[in-house]
Formats: structure tokens, C-alpha cells, sequence
């Protein structure tokens, strides 16, 4: 049998995205990509940083489970304490790394040096899996084999970073966790399961383990790691993306690295938003921002020219300020993730991040 192809093939381009908001309303001057109708949530306010309130002992634990069904959910999620926290924790990530490169100095707290342990063992998998030989060119089998170990011994790996009081809590983080790392059925990943590696963070703030000292770090170690052991995995495994816009979206499986990476480039002296079309500057500079790691990626596994297979990627380069790129960004996780019924029907839910 022929082996897998070294980059996946361009995603269909569709005809007419109807669905998507007008992004004019999100910060940003789009001009090939046009909806039909507005949407709340596109005039709403720039999410803002918001605390992650710690839970006191004694801690109620439960196995988290799904909620949301239906737009009412959504919307009671998002008028909720647990929705608001998220969104906020989200957005004070964000304020973390403003104007910082990746190889900046912060401080590495012995959990952030813990969850990185527990990263960097969770890729050694994937080198002592490789993929079958298959004709087809998504999906590989052995990513249930991955993900089977993940199961197994996941939970031992939680436990180990929980102090002995919290050691009960296995039960509630680990299906954060292990719902971060794509589904196994499917062989799919895409930014329901990025938000629940997200929702996993917030738990550990919660919980008072990881705090807002952390949040640098949280950012340029662990979801930077989290990051590059999800592009292993869809590029050794070839997992579909799930939930996807195609052609009308930014990435086919990642969201908050643009919103981390557009944060880092606030009020950079020299690089602009149109600066992804420099190819000096993304060989160069790639590695030290996020939002120019994800673009550089996306040209390299995808053939042709960036307005062809990513044309939202290409408008927002005509956007003047990183500034307004992040704001901008921040609005349209919250309209095209966190409202988004297909992708957060899968979101949990327990005691840490209620219903």
C-alpha cells in the first residue's frame, strides 16, 4: 500500500459563507468575505481579563459531563459564572503575553514544569506508534492505539500533579484532559477539544494550582507544547478536522494560537499584520510568535497561494494594528467557538467550571 502524503490536500473552497459573521463588526476590514446577516455577538464588547476564582476546601468532585444542546444552552452557558470565567481566563492569557516572545524570561512554576513533563512523555507516544500503512489519507488507526494509552495511563499522570488533598479530583480533571487531545471514534480534532485543554487550565486555577504568576508560562511552555504535540499528532495521524470552517476559517484546527500569537505582536515596533507575506520574517521570526508559527504552518501544509486556501488569514493582514487583530480575535472566539452549539456540545461541565 502507498504510504500517507507529506501535507494534506487544500480544503474545499465553498461557494458562498452564509454563515459566517460579518467580520467588519469583529475589528476587522474584511474584503472578500461578506455575510448576510449580522450577529449579536459580532457587536458585542472585547471579552475582557477576568479572575479565576479559587474553590475552598472541602472540594465536591464529580465526573464532568456534557450540557449544551441547543442555543438556549449557549446562551445560559454564556450568562453564566462558569462562561464568564472561561472567557475571561481566556482573555487574561492573552493580556499575558502581550509584547512578549516566546524565548522571553518567566518564571516556571514546578506545576507548569510538571504539566510539561506530562506533555513531552504524551509525544514520546507518538514516536513508539507510527502510523499504519493505509490508502486512505485521513484518519490513520493507530491514533486509537495513541489515544488507548491516553486512557491508560492519563490518569496516573493527573494524579501525580495533584497534591494528596485534591487527589480526588482525578475524577473531574481527567476528562478535561483527556477530551483535549481529539476523538478516537472519529480520529478528529479541531477547537472543541483545544477549548477543553483550555477548560483543564481553568480547572487548575481553580483549584489555586496554577495563578495569574503563571499565566506567561501557561502560555509560552505549556499550551505552546500543547501545540506542537497536537501538530505531531495531526501530521503523523493525519486527523480530520472536526468542525472546521474549510476554506472560511483560520486554521483547520486551532483558534487560540492566533489569539495568544496576535497578543504577543501588540505595538511590535517593525512587524505589522501584513508582515505574514514577508517570507524572511516568518523563517526568521516564526518561532518566537505564535500568529506567525500558524501562519507559517498553514503555507506549509497547504499548497498555493494564502488568499486561495486561507482568504480570512489574508484579509486580517490588512488590518493596521496587532491591536486590533487580538481585539478582534477575542470577539470572534466567543461568536464562532464558545457559541457555537456543533462545537461546544462537547464542553464539560462539574464543580469547578459549573453548569
Amino acid at each position: 500500500m502507498p504510504a500517507p502524503p507529506t501535507s494534506p490536500p487544500p480544503p474545499p473552497q465553498m461557494q458562498t459563507p452564509v454563515a459566517y459573521p460579518d467580520m467588519g463588526n469583529l475589528g476587522f476590514n474584511m474584503g472578500s468575505i461578506r455575510a448576510s446577516n449580522l450577529t449579536l455577538a459580532a457587536l458585542a464588547p472585547v471579552p475582557q481579563p477576568r479572575a479565576v476564582p479559587v474553590v475552598q476546601s472541602p472540594y465536591a468532585f464529580q465526573v464532568p459531563r456534557k450540557r449544551i444542546n441547543n442555543p438556549s444552552d449557549i446562551e445560559h452557558f454564556q450568562q453564566s459564572e462558569g462562561g464568564k470565567t472561561f472567557l475571561g481566563f481566556v482573555a487574561a492569557l492573552s493580556d499575558s503575553v502581550k509584547g512578549k516572545k516566546l524565548s522571553d524570561y518567566c518564571r516556571q512554576s514546578p506545576m507548569v514544569v510538571s504539566i510539561g513533563k506530562i506533555l513531552s512523555e504524551m509525544s514520546s507516544w507518538v514516536d513508539q506508534l507510527p502510523p499504519k500503512q493505509q490508502p486512505a489519507r485521513y484518519g490513520n488507526p493507530t491514533f486509537r492505539e495513541w489515544q488507548t494509552w491516553l486512557e491508560e495511563r492519563g490518569p496516573s499522570l493527573i494524579a501525580q500533579i495533584l497534591p494528596d488533598s485534591m487527589k480526588l479530583g482525578v475524577m473531574e480533571l481527567f476528562p478535561y484532559f483527556a477530551d483535549s487531545f481529539g476523538n478516537a471514534t472519529r480520529i478528529d480534532y479541531g477547537t472543541g477539544h483545544e477549548a477543553n485543554f483550555a477548560a483543564w487550565l481553568t480547572c487548575l486555577a481553580r483549584l489555586g494550582l496554577v495563578n495569574e504568576d503563571d499565566y506567561q508560562a501557561l502560555v509560552t511552555h505549556v499550551f505552546v507544547q500543547y501545540l506542537d504535540l497536537m501538530r505531531k499528532l495531526q501530521t503523523t495521524y493525519w486527523l480530520e478536522p472536526a468542525g472546521s470552517h474549510g476554506v472560511w476559517g483560520l486554521d483547520d484546527y486551532h483558534f487560540l494560537p492566533f489569539i495568544f500569537g496576535s497578543a504577543q505582536l501588540v505595538d511590535h515596533r517593525y512587524m505589522k499584520p501584513k508582515s505574514i507575506h514577508n517570507p524572511d520574517i516568518l523563517e526568521n521570526f516564526s518561532h518566537e510568535f505564535m500568529y506567525l508559527g500558524c501562519v507559517e504552518f498553514v503555507k506549509r501544509v497547504k499548497k498555493g497561494a494564502l488568499a486561495e486556501h486561507s482568504p480570512m488569514l489574508d484579509d486580517i493582514s490588512a488590518v493596521p494594528s496587532w491591536s486590533k487583530v487580538n481585539s478582534g480575535m477575542l470577539k470572534m472566539y466567543k461568536a464562532e467557538v464558545l457559541e457555537k452549539v456543533p462545537i461546544m456540545q462537547h464542553f464539560l461541565f462539574g464543580s469547578l467550571i459549573k453548569w
